[in-house]
C-alpha cells in the first residue's frame, strides 16, 4: 500500500462482508452524501457524480472491502429526470465480495472523475461512455471516441438521440416504404 494512503486504509480486517454490511460501512464513512440504498438482485448505493471519486478511493483501498476489479462500467439515461448515471459493478478478488455505485450527474452537464487509475479496466469502458452517451469523464487518459467515427454527431444511447438517415453518403436507415 502507497505510503500517502488516506487513514482508513491501514485498518487490518480481512473477511467478506455482505452488502448489507458494506451499505452500513459507506453510509457510515459518507453519511449524507449516499443517497438510496439498495440490498436486492443487485446491491448497490446511489450518489452524486461529484462525490463519486473519494467514495471509488474507499471502495479500492479500504481493506476491509478491497473491491480490484471493476467488473462492468455502463452509462445509463434518465431523461426523464434530466440526468445521466454510471454504475460501476466491482469485486473484490481477496475477500470474494461483490457490489454496484450508482453515480447521478445532470444530463447537461454530465461530468465524473475518471478511475483508470484505481481499476484499468474502466479505460476502455469510459470512453465507450463518453461516446454513447456524452459523459466527460475528467482526467481520463485519452479521452478520444471508441466506437464511433470522430465525425459522428451526437451519443447514441440518449434516449432523445436522432438516429441520421445517412453517414457520407451510406444509408444508416432501412426505409420500408
Amino acid at each position: 500500500m502507497p505510503p500517502d494512503m488516506p487513514p482508513y486504509a491501514r485498518y487490518d480486517v480481512c473477511s467478506t462482508m455482505t452488502s448489507l454490511e458494506i451499505i452500513d460501512l459507506l453510509k457510515t464513512t459518507f453519511t449524507e452524501r449516499i443517497g438510496a440504498s439498495f440490498v436486492d438482485k443487485h446491491p448497490r448505493v446511489h450518489i452524486e457524480a461529484r462525490d463519486w471519486r473519494e467514495v471509488a478511493e474507499f471502495l479500492r483501498f479500504d481493506p476491509r472491502l478491497r473491491f480490484d476489479w471493476l467488473a462492468c462500467l455502463s452509462g445509463m439515461d434518465y431523461a426523464a429526470d434530466a440526468k445521466l448515471c454510471v454504475v460501476y459493478d466491482l469485486w473484490s478478488f481477496d475477500l470474494k465480495h461483490q457490489f454496484a455505485v450508482k453515480a447521478y450527474m445532470p444530463r447537461e452537464q454530465p461530468h465524473l472523475a475518471s478511475t483508470v487509475d484505481l481499476w484499468s479496466t474502466a479505460d476502455w469502458h469510459e470512453r465507450e461512455a463518453m461516446d454513447l452517451f456524452g459523459m466527460v469523464f475528467d482526467g481520463h487518459p485519452d479521452p478520444r471516441r471508441i466506437l464511433l467515427a470522430d465525425d459522428w454527431v451526437g451519443h447514441p444511447l440518449r434516449k432523445d438521440y436522432i438516429f441520421p438517415k445517412e453517414y457520407h453518403g451510406i444509408p444508416a436507415i432501412a426505409d420500408p416504404t
